[in-house]
């Protein structure tokens, strides 16, 4: 337990009612998105400024209090499920965008700007924000930097720490560390920004981010590409990519998906395809149409039985309707839904796909898979109940199978998920004891009592 002195000081910084110590409120913070045990923290304490951030982590430090950050909670591999003595440091109070710099491309903003309401705001100046993690709506940017978040229009546009360009943050002892800066190009010291992006609140917490803007492309068009066998759709992928075309999105959706989509949106998916590609070139006008058509010819080389090109805003928002919603689809199925997001380089994709189906039937479990496969990032998605202990076993062999198969291609165990509790275990199939061991060390150095969100990546 913390105790009442300790409560009182938290109080004192940001106020009686921004710190909340009753278990009802306590129970709300105790878990993610994770499918993992809840923990449920001694308290939980809202910040409105980096200043307070700086002596509540101080405090913590202090008395050996472990501080787990939490934006919207919406990670999926229990990065943010705290420890029961410790505080949970919410940081859904600052969330204000500081500058937004149209002439130099660029915006400053506090740790919980939700990420939907900032590319919304931004487009509203003319420029772009390009990263798109599915949890957007409601996912905060330090969140997103925390855990390295992509999304559909990663294969062309990249991922959160492509944007990155500058940090403000508190470590462990509660002083205020600055990274990078609001130029295009920066080499003044270690690179804090990257050290710091993916770091999942293990080295310190963010009070303030810069993120880079560009321009929006000026042209686009999408299409979905249908497909009676599996195989022709990843090798369709794989041949886009070997033809030197960079899609801004490129996802597959496969049978068991196109159908849970189509019985909970019923946007008019062909429930007979085995699989369907869905594709969005975009840039000059010029260059859309050439890549356009050089698509479309690959696809029907491939295999496509059928193409459907969206001829306005509003049918490619129908096609794109009905990838965004896969997730929330598929949940509908079983009670407990577990998402991976183990990547292989492009070219496996067609194994990866194989080798997930072979899972499905070794261990009798449904899987549904969908993702961004033009960056060779799927998500096959196990649905299960985890009250029944005998499938729940079978689900955790699966997903160990899975990480195996991964690796084995030259993959790794996450593209965009993080790697939190679920697959701390995991790491050293990937990067071996030493990389393990030489991040622990980092850690000790930083965070000596290790406070900072303990037991996430590397454990402990």
């Amino acid at each position: 337990m913390i105790s009442k002195t300790v409560i009182d000081e938290f109080k004192t910084i940001v106020g009686e009612n921004n710190v909340m110590t009753n278990e009802v409120d306590r129970q709300n913070y105790a878990y993610d998105a994770a499918v993992l045990e809840p923990v449920i923290p001694a308290a939980v304490v809202r910040p409105s400024a980096g200043e307070e951030i700086g002596r509540i982590v101080k405090i913590c430090n202090d008395n050996l209090i472990p501080v787990t950050v939490r934006g919207a909670g919406t990670n999926l591999t229990g990065g943010t499920i705290p420890l029961e003595d410790g505080i949970v440091l919410l940081t859904n109070r600052m969330n204000k965008v500081l500058e937004l710099n149209e002439e130099d491309m660029y915006v400053r903003v506090e740790p919980g700007v939700v990420t939907a309401k900032l590319a919304a705001q931004v487009a509203a100046k003319g420029l772009f924000y390009p990263p798109d993690p599915g949890s957007q709506a409601v996912s905060t940017i330090a969140g997103n930097v925390a855990e390295n978040a992509g999304g559909l229009r990663g294969l062309k546009y990249g991922v959160t720490k492509d944007y990155v360009m500058g940090i403000e943050f508190y470590n462990a002892e509660g002083n205020l560390v600055t990274g990078g800066s609001k130029t295009v190009k920066c080499a003044t010291g270690y690179n804090l920004t990257g050290l710091m992006t993916a770091s999942e609140g293990t080295l310190g917490i963010f009070s303030e981010i810069t993120l880079k803007l560009v321009p929006p492309p000026k042209a686009s068009k999408a299409m979905m590409a249908i497909y009676d066998s599996v195989e022709a759709a990843t090798e369709t992928v794989a041949a886009i990519i070997a033809a030197k075309i960079v899609p801004c999105t490129l996802e597959f959706l496969d049978n068991f998906t196109i159908n849970a989509v189509e019985d909970f949106s019923k946007v008019g998916l062909p429930r007979d395809a085995k699989a369907l590609l869905l594709i969005e070139v975009d840039g000059h006008p010029a260059e859309v149409e050439e890549d356009a058509q050089r698509v479309e010819d690959i696809c029907k080389d491939r295999g496509a039985g059928r193409i459907q090109v969206a001829q306005n805003e509003a049918e490619k928002t129908k096609i794109w309707e009905a990838r965004r919603t896969a997730l929330t689809a598929l949940a509908r199925l079983k009670p407990t839904l577990i998402l991976e997001d183990a990547t292989v380089p492009r070219s496996k994709i067609p194994a990866m796909v194989a080798g997930i189906e072979v899972l499905a039937k070794k261990y009798d479990i449904p899987i549904g898979t969908f993702g961004h496969a033009g960056d060779g990032n799927l998500h096959p998605t196990i649905l299960t109940d985890k009250r029944d202990k005998a499938e729940i076993h079978k689900v955790e062999q699966c997903v160990s199978d899975l990480f195996d198969i991964a690796l084995k291609l030259d993959g790794t165990l996450s593209g965009e998920h993080g790697i939190g509790i679920a697959k701390a275990g995991f790491m050293v199939n990937e990067v071996g004891q030493s990389s393990i061991d030489f991040s622990r060390t980092m850690k000790k150095s930083i965070d000596p009592n290790s406070i900072l969100n303990p037991g996430k990546i590397i454990g402990r």
